[in-house]
């Protein structure tokens, strides 16, 4: 293949534009730094997306395609199988990997779910004796969470959870009917339901305007009122002049030479030439599975087994939340006069983990994601909940298909339907990891990933637990679950790893060269000029989302990168 190699030398080349890769932009470009992105997907603006279309303008009525597996209108193009892109998995492993192939990659869809870790998971050994200790602790990364929370905008409360910190918060919105109910429920078993976190404005910031409760958030948003990378983070570091974007980009290698990265090689998928760039430092922020890769795919004489692997650790201690879901239907929400509670595009309530795990069986914990309520009516909505018309005890089981028995149940059912979906911490094992698979390559020739991968005895039993507590809930509401309780041999409803999207952990950060990949800065031990801004730096992968760590940790690593350019170090 014809190599056609850059004459301009960047100060810093960034693989990928989501979370890790904008913050890095938009700190670097801040300080100076001539900066290059390189996006594997196309260009995206959130303005012209579809936020506002109605499910009847389409006929798939919003359903989802291979291209959009979360629906037709959700603003994230990619999934979890991409023509030409493929990826293996061994024997009895079920990884499924979701990859976003657009500019801000999975920032454009995510639920926005914004909580910081909490002391207790920088520390998790120490804790339980499972895992490893981070390099770090909370004091260390407070400061940029608080940054991070100033910058973007976040609402919350601060309810002196020891674990669970609070941040810079902008208020709530109220909860919603259903989410009133669940409150109440939870409130006599002693369960916590709190505001959310979520970084969705609801005053104006930063000259974006406030959320205005369309509920449409996973379309992204044409205000720019929660939290994308396009529209929060790359438009101030475009502005200042100082960084190039390069779409359609996909990276084949960092490139190597005397100790030091040298720059990057990557295929333009729209003329499948490959181009070769050259930069004074090389940040990774291409999603935790994808820059392992990358890492593995760069081989030389000094690093025979992928760069900056003399540990052998990359790719390793790969990990994915843990997750299950209940849904019930509740007969107090049947028969509900028209309101809209759109509100904003997730839960205005959710459950923070709340249990002492020397009462139980299993480490670590779980959070719990609410849903359910009137949103907007699409494909598939109505969920087989006419199966349950007996809960009424005024008409037979049964429900009808057409006519007018149809339009009633409608009005009947719409809305009565709540669900809970945990979110939980699983345990960080060197087994679980991603390789190269050595017969496979994609569409540019470019070696994949094989995935091998295992829940363990404290994940089965954590998601039972879930399971158990999700059910209780609805049967203190009055409901039933729609659906019998998973068995021991179903995996008590596990999802498959990687159907979370919150893989992390495969080049740690830790103090170790020699059982770690990256520093406490997230800066190759072996290449000082090599870093790692996504959520592969990851020692543990706690049960809040990932994102708002990523975020703090890539403006961490970025603030360390133009101290070390400016003292002349890199």
């Amino acid at each position: 293949m014809q190599i056609i190699e850059s004459q301009e030398k960047y100060d810093v080349c960034i693989v990928g534009s989501g979370a890790g890769g904008g913050m890095a932009a938009h700190e670097l470009t801040k300080a100076g730094a001539n900066v290059l992105m390189l996006e594997a997907g196309g260009w995206f603006d959130s303005e012209d997306f579809a936020m506002f279309t109605w499910p009847y303008e389409s006929p798939r009525r919003g359903a989802g395609t291979e291209r959009q597996p979360f629906g037709e209108f959700d603003a994230c193009f990619g999934g979890w199988n991409i023509d030409g892109e493929p990826y293996t998995t061994t024997e009895n492993t079920n990884f499924d990997w979701f990859r976003g192939r657009m500019l801000g990659g999975r920032t454009n869809h995510w639920g926005r779910i914004s909580l910081r870790f909490g002391p207790d998971d920088f520390r998790v050994r120490s804790k339980d004796g499972l895992g490893h200790d981070w390099p770090i602790s909370y004091q260390d990364i407070k400061p940029y969470y608080d940054r991070v929370d100033r910058l973007i905008g976040v609402f919350g409360t601060n309810e002196g959870i020891p674990n669970e910190p609070g941040g810079i918060y902008m208020d709530p919105p109220e909860p919603r009917c259903y989410e009133h109910l669940i409150k109440g429920a939870c409130d006599d078993m002693g369960i916590p339901a709190i505001p959310s976190r979520l970084s969705i404005i609801t005053e104006p910031h930063n000259g974006r305007a406030a959320c205005h409760y369309c509920g449409q958030c996973n379309r992204s948003c044409s205000t720019h009122s929660n939290f994308s990378s396009p529209s929060v983070l790359l438009p101030p570091a475009l502005e200042t002049g100082n960084l190039e974007i390069i779409n359609n980009a996909m990276v084949r290698e960092v490139t190597y030479s005397d100790g030091k990265a040298t720059g990057v090689s990557y295929v333009n998928k729209e003329n499948g030439k490959e181009y070769k760039v050259k930069s004074r430092v090389v940040v990774l922020a291409a999603s935790a599975c994808e820059s392992a890769r990358l890492l593995l795919n760069s081989k030389s004489s000094d690093f025979p087994n992928g760069l900056a692997n003399s540990s052998g650790i990359v790719g390793k201690y790969l990990m994915d939340s843990t997750g299950t879901s209940v849904a019930g239907i509740i007969p107090d929400l049947m028969d509900m006069p028209a309101h809209n509670e759109d509100g904003t595009g997730g839960a205005h309530l959710y459950i923070p983990w709340w249990k002492d795990n020397s009462d139980l069986d299993f480490a670590r914990g779980y959070h719990v994601e609410l849903w359910g309520g009137r949103g907007m009516p699409s494909y598939g909505f109505m969920g087989g909940i006419q199966n349950y018309n007996d809960l009424l005890q005024d008409r037979p089981r049964g429900g009808g298909g057409y006519g007018k028995q149809l339009k009633e149940d409608y009005r009947r059912y719409y809305g009565s339907v709540v669900g809970f979906s945990g979110r939980g911490e699983s345990i960080a094992y060197e087994d679980n990891y991603c390789e190269i698979d050595p017969n496979v390559v994609d569409e540019w020739g470019i070696p994949v990933l094989r995935f091998n991968y295992e829940w363990g005895d404290h994940e089965y039993k954590q998601v039972k637990h879930m399971q158990e507590t999700f059910r209780n809930i609805i049967d203190e509401m009055g409901g039933e679950p729609l659906g019998d309780m998973p068995s021991k041999e179903e995996g008590y409803g596990i999802t498959n790893p990687g159907q979370i999207i919150h893989e992390v952990g495969t080049t740690r950060m830790g103090n170790d060269p020699d059982r770690s990949v990256l520093n406490k800065y997230c800066q190759a031990h072996d290449v000082d000029n090599l870093f790692v801004a996504d959520g592969g730096s990851f020692v543990s992968q706690p049960h809040k989302n990932p994102t708002w760590t990523i975020l703090a940790l890539s403006m961490r690593t970025s603030d360390y990168i133009a101290d070390q350019m400016n003292k002349g170090n890199l």
